[in-house]
């Protein structure tokens, strides 16, 4: 059965590659190893096509957020809150805005502020 695993996957399945713990997308194989490509694309590995199994919803889902996230990631430094352009009132407002939720521990309120501050930042200063 060419480009298929000993599973009878089909290109395109969502495998869970038991060695390297993580979601691909079946591609084929080559030679005695399955190919999978990450979720969102990206440089495919070598499975071992004994050591693959059909992924779980739950797995399939959770593999599609981190690729979505990691899109998000490469727009936004999302691990640090944006900085405010100095005499800009607007990115005051919202910096305002984040530092009275962070006082009240409003991490939501804190969160949108970021957002609103992001989306300020890329249509009235941008690089």
């Amino acid at each position: 059965m060419a480009g298929h695993t000993k599973s009878g996957a089909e290109p395109g399945a969502y495998l869970y590659d038991l060695v390297a713990g993580k979601v691909g997308e079946y591609r084929g194989q080559a030679g005695p190893y399955a190919m999978l490509r990450p979720v969102g694309g990206g440089r495919e590995w070598q499975a071992d096509p004994e050591k693959v199994r059909p992924a779980t919803p739950a797995e399939r889902l959770s593999a599609g957020v981190r690729a979505a996230n990691e899109r998000a990631g490469k727009a936004y430094d999302l691990s640090r809150p944006p900085v405010p352009v100095p005499h800009c009132v607007e990115c005051g407002e919202l910096a305002a805005a984040r530092a009275a939720a962070r006082a009240r521990f409003d991490w939501s309120a804190e969160t949108d502020a970021n957002v609103l501050l992001r989306r300020h930042l890329r249509a009235g200063h941008p690089e």
